[in-house]
């Protein structure tokens, strides 16, 4: 494969081998932003690249594969309220046309068309995207948090005779997809393999089209059950929808919800524990009753939102973005977690956003996250169950010890150690 930078972007010398570390990793003329590696700094990069070029830069993704990364807060915007001029329809994709990207690359369970509604504009995209969002209110009137509460207390009570815990991987990692195994009618042993798939899939590599292969057949055998044996729940309100989604969209759009239900909820879930217990005035205030958890994550979504970079919009027609020439077909990424921190519209980070809701953690225009409510009703849920039944809960490191390991499309706490009375 001989991909080619985006038009205007300069070429790249010898790549040679991947820097350790992971995403994003400078190397020669364009930055490299794929691989994971802890204890990265991409902030640190967003930064330089905003200072070498602005609202708009050239990175290569896994594979060398080029793209424009949107760092401006404003630009994102632009992109993402406009599908005429920057749609999500990869078929327009300048490397997948001339045949540069192959469909076992493991880029395309992220970026790749399928027939669901992020993949789509227009009348299409309206038609799918109105089947997810009439049955994920549904399902979020069945009361959703008394399964976050259920699932909550039977991960705390694994460890809660310890009197020790880690609570990304004891809690936090897997508790979403459980939760989620209730409202699609799955059974609750099929939740950790797949919230391991799911998180695969996002970190991208040589194992994501297998992890996708495997999630894909848990739900196909899902949706003929149901076919057969319908019940309250999301995937028989999606095969039966007025929409009239084939096997195919049905299909697509269970995986869809799953991984990114999944992935994004268990990670903002980590980060506002942390933002917690890391602050001993907000773990005071929560637990007293004088702070909500709304507001917690209200911030969090401003500082480190759970996607830290969207895939990916493609340019319909050669375009000017952030002073850049995009080229028709090149490929668009966009910096949510930098955009929320663009010095142009955030100068001061220390200043308060509360009840400031327009960040680009649910990314936005026709294209926003629809299942919004259900995640804040499961990090409430997980959060108030927590604190109820731990009320002496502490870290057990000194905060600036915590890690994180970053990878194209997120970057996830390693581990919340914490300790409390057994």
């Amino acid at each position: 494969m001989n991909d080619q930078a985006p038009a205007g972007a300069p070429q790249a010398g010898d790549p040679g081998a991947p820097a350790p570390g992971g995403c994003p990793v400078a190397h020669g003329d364009v930055t490299r932003l794929y691989g994971q590696g802890s204890g990265m700094d991409p902030h640190g990069i967003y930064t330089r690249l905003r200072a070498e070029h602005g609202a708009v830069a050239p990175v290569l993704l896994e594979g060398d594969v080029p793209a424009w990364l949107v760092l401006g807060y404003r630009e994102c915007r632009r992109v993402l309220d406009n599908p005429l001029q920057f749609s999500r329809d990869s078929r327009i994709w300048r490397d997948w046309l001339e045949g540069r990207i192959e469909a076992t690359h493991p880029l395309i369970p992220m970026v790749g068309w399928r027939p669901d509604c992020v993949s789509q504009d227009g009348e299409p995209h309206r038609r799918l995207r109105a089947a997810v969002t009439d049955n994920l209110q549904a399902v979020a009137g069945r009361g959703i948090r008394r399964h976050v509460t259920y699932f909550a207390n039977k991960q705390i009570d694994a460890f809660a005779g310890t009197g020790t815990a880690d609570l990304v991987g004891d809690f936090a990692d897997y508790l979403p997809m459980l939760v989620l195994t209730r409202v699609f009618g799955l059974a609750a042993s099929e939740g950790r393999s797949l919230a391991e798939s799911s998180a695969q899939v996002i970190k991208g590599g040589a194992d994501a089209m297998e992890h996708n292969g495997r999630i894909m057949h848990i739900l196909a055998e899902l949706a003929e059950r149901k076919r057969s044996e319908p019940g309250a729940d999301f995937t028989t309100g999606l095969i039966g929808h007025h929409a009239d989604l084939d096997e195919d969209e049905v299909l697509n759009h269970l995986r869809l919800v799953l991984i990114t239900a999944q992935t994004t909820t268990s990670n903002l879930l980590a980060r506002v524990l942390q933002a917690i217990l890391t602050d001993a005035s907000r773990l005071a205030g929560l637990v007293s009753g004088e702070l909500n958890v709304s507001s917690v994550v209200e911030q969090v979504m401003w500082d480190t939102p759970p996607l830290a970079v969207l895939p990916g919009r493609f340019a319909t027609a050669d375009l000017e973005l952030g002073g850049v020439g995009v080229k028709e077909g090149d490929l668009l990424i966009l910096g949510l977690a930098a955009g929320n921190l663009d010095p142009g519209i955030r100068p001061d980070t220390g200043v308060s956003v509360q009840g400031n809701q327009s960040h680009l953690a649910f990314s936005g225009g026709p294209h926003e996250c629809p299942g919004q409510g259900i995640g804040q009703a499961i990090i409430e849920g997980a959060v108030d169950t927590l604190l109820h039944r731990l009320p002496s809960l502490r870290l057990a490191v000194p905060a600036q010890e915590l890690t994180s390991t970053a990878s194209t499309w997120e970057a996830r706490l390693d581990t919340l150690p914490v300790t409390f009375a057994a």
